[in-house]
């Protein structure tokens, strides 16, 4: 059976008072936000000291180079995480239709179930992967071992621009 476009519009009609609640919502939002940056304005102390001027660092002091090389593993546990963390995503939307598929109209229960068994059995087998891997360890030794790989990394920097200003020199 078809519907009209006039009927269609009647029983789709768009009403601007129905999305009130979420205007008021942002209201609130926005002005809790700048009553509380307001506040810490006029009752916040205004000691201006070395310390307090400096940027801050995600806690570590910053001197030194801003170019300093960073090891592998974090960039490495960075990606890890996006990946796990993208993939139990898919873990939404999948429970969210299990129980209609499952039903007797669809009759897929087993495969839908038996599909995600071998989804999270793929996300185990990947976790274990990195954990051998040795990805996620931080312990003294890992520590050491990527700042060696630092050091190694610094001077094959380092002896690669020597050669290119050397190589320059000669032309």
């Amino acid at each position: 059976m078809l519907l009209s476009p006039l009927l269609l519009a009647a029983v789709m009609s768009f009403n601007l008072v129905d999305y009130l609640p979420v205007l008021l919502m942002f209201i609130v939002a926005a002005g809790f936000a700048v009553t509380m940056v307001g506040i810490s304005q006029f009752v916040g102390q205004r000691k201006h000291t070395r310390t307090k001027l400096m940027p801050y660092e995600c806690g570590k002091d910053p001197v030194g180079s801003a170019r300093e090389r960073f090891s592998v593993k974090f960039y490495l546990i960075a990606m890890i995480f996006i990946l796990f963390d993208i993939e139990v995503i898919f873990l939404i939307p999948w429970a969210v239709v299990f129980k209609t598929l499952s039903s007797p109209q669809y009759g897929m229960k087993n495969l839908i179930f038996f599909e995600m068994i071998v989804f999270i059995a793929l996300l185990a087998a990947g976790l274990i992967y990195v954990i051998k891997k040795g990805a996620l360890d931080w312990s003294e030794r890992a520590r050491r071992e990527a700042e060696a790989e630092a050091r190694l990394l610094e001077l094959k920097v380092s002896g690669s621009k020597f050669q290119v200003s050397g190589s320059s020199k000669a032309a």
